[in-house]
């Protein structure tokens, strides 16, 4: 029986994206809900952490495409050939 082989770049992005998913949990959302006494408003305060993570996605994508977009003008701007 063999056991397909999993390429190390998705290990790498999915070890990147669990670690990112405590530190959102870890450093967002438990003291938010620790904040708040009331079952509604640990809902709605949930509800708001859940943009916190969206916009946190979202500059994280902007800054991965601009990376990409302006390669050549970086890595020349960085002494690359």
């Amino acid at each position: 029986m063999t056991v397909a082989e999993v390429p190390t770049e998705f290990w790498l992005f999915g070890g990147a994206g669990l670690i990112s998913v405590v530190a959102f949990v870890v450093l967002i959302l438990v003291p938010t809900l620790g904040s708040f006494g009331r079952p509604w408003e640990k809902a709605a305060a949930s509800f708001l952490s859940l943009f916190v993570l969206a916009t946190l996605v979202l500059v994280g994508v902007a800054i991965g495409i601009a990376i990409v977009y302006y390669y050549p003008e970086l890595s020349h701007f960085f002494g690359g050939d």
